[in-house]
């Protein structure tokens, strides 16, 4: 396969694996649905944010 054919390759942002980013790399960018879990995960339990100015209070956190 000559390289203008090849596809591109990302490192999956889990385990830094190389992973073709092409229709024969189902969980692309993550290398297996695992690494996938595992970023999901990361961000659920808030290890990962974007970063922003914060929030402003709701009613309910709001004090007299």
């Amino acid at each position: 396969m000559s390289e203008k054919n090849k596809p591109r390759s990302v490192a999956c942002p889990t385990c830094n694996k190389p992973v073709p980013w092409s229709e024969a790399s189902p969980w692309r960018p993550f290398c297996s649905e695992r690494c996938r879990l595992i970023d999901l995960g990361e961000w659920l339990g808030e290890e990962k944010r974007i970063a922003g100015e914060p929030l402003p209070p709701t009613p309910e956190e709001w004090t007299d």
